[in-house]
């Protein structure tokens, strides 16, 4: 145990919190459970190192983004461009695991989609979202949802007969999404965030693309755009009411910015409790009350 060692775990402690454990300092990329992510994860990331000026970088490849670190400033040009070779280092590193990770989680994902069944219509969720199973398929009690990216199967979001949902591990999201109908010339071409909202929109006549959550909005709406030129996009936001800064609006209204588009929110019938933020919750609070 170093000095060095402890105090580049105190710069992960300011991140991530707590941690029961030191560093290893050998140039090496070492993964972690970030301890406010589910048991068994290993999403945390850094590496370690000591020779000259030591230094390190460390992120999370679920939240995105890495920072770095430096036991002291660099006292002269070689310092300075031997830290900042170990920054570009790190990062070389962080992409290929990331690759890997992804990589791995697409082939286990595109094994399991081809030996599950067709979606029981009558599962739990899709009963509770009152929406059909369109083209979903199922491993044992779990429903499976497929993200695709440049037309490749790459991740598959589990929803599970309560409605908790867990993508596969290490699998890419950003920028990969769900379709729902088949993009035409001059048909609009909606983007939402979760399926079942995906599915709301399709019945009633609209090609989606599920992005499943805010934060994969605008990365889906980029490379649709960039697909589709012409194509009429709208973003079909969520409408967090409940939330401080109403992430679901905000997302949205970027997304659309960012590619010329239309945004659509719920439009919430008088009465309408302020716990609703979805097409899908608008639509079967209104079949609930009469006014489907």
């Amino acid at each position: 145990m170093t000095d060095t060692t402890i105090l580049f775990r105190e710069a992960l402690q300011s991140v991530y919190g707590p941690l029961d454990w030191l560093p290893v300092p050998d140039g090496a990329i070492h993964r972690f459970r970030v301890p406010d992510d589910n048991p068994g994860t290993l999403n945390g990331w850094y590496v370690l190192y000591l020779d000259g000026i030591a230094s390190g970088a460390f992120g999370s490849w679920k939240s995105g983004g890495a920072s770095t670190w430096c036991s002291r400033e660099p006292v002269d040009a070689r310092e300075a461009e031997q830290v900042r070779q170990r920054v570009e280092q790190a990062r070389r590193q962080r992409e290929a695991e990331q690759q890997r990770r992804q990589l791995k989680a697409a082939n286990l994902a595109q094994r399991w989609w081809r030996d599950a069944r067709r979606a029981d219509p009558d599962h739990p969720y899709l009963i509770a979202k009152g929406v059909r199973s369109h083209s979903l398929r199922q491993r044992r009690d779990e429903l499976l949802v497929p993200l695709y990216s440049g037309g490749v199967l790459v991740n598959l979001q589990r929803i599970a007969p309560d409605g908790s949902k867990r993508f596969m591990f290490g699998g890419r999201i950003k920028g990969a999404y769900s379709p729902l109908g088949r993009i035409t010339p001059g048909k609009p071409l909606c983007i939402c965030e979760g399926w079942a909202t995906g599915a709301t929109l399709h019945e009633s006549g609209y090609t989606v693309a599920c992005a499943m959550n805010a934060g994969n909005l605008k990365p889906v709406a980029l490379a649709l755009r960039a697909e589709y030129h012409t194509t009429e996009i709208i973003i079909a936001g969520d409408d967090d009411r409940r939330t401080e800064g109403n992430p679901g609006r905000t997302a949205a209204n970027t997304a659309a910015a960012a590619v010329g588009g239309q945004v659509a929110f719920p439009e919430w019938p008088e009465g309408a409790p302020d716990d609703l933020t979805d097409f899908n919750d608008l639509a079967n609070w209104k079949l609930a009350n009469g006014q489907a």
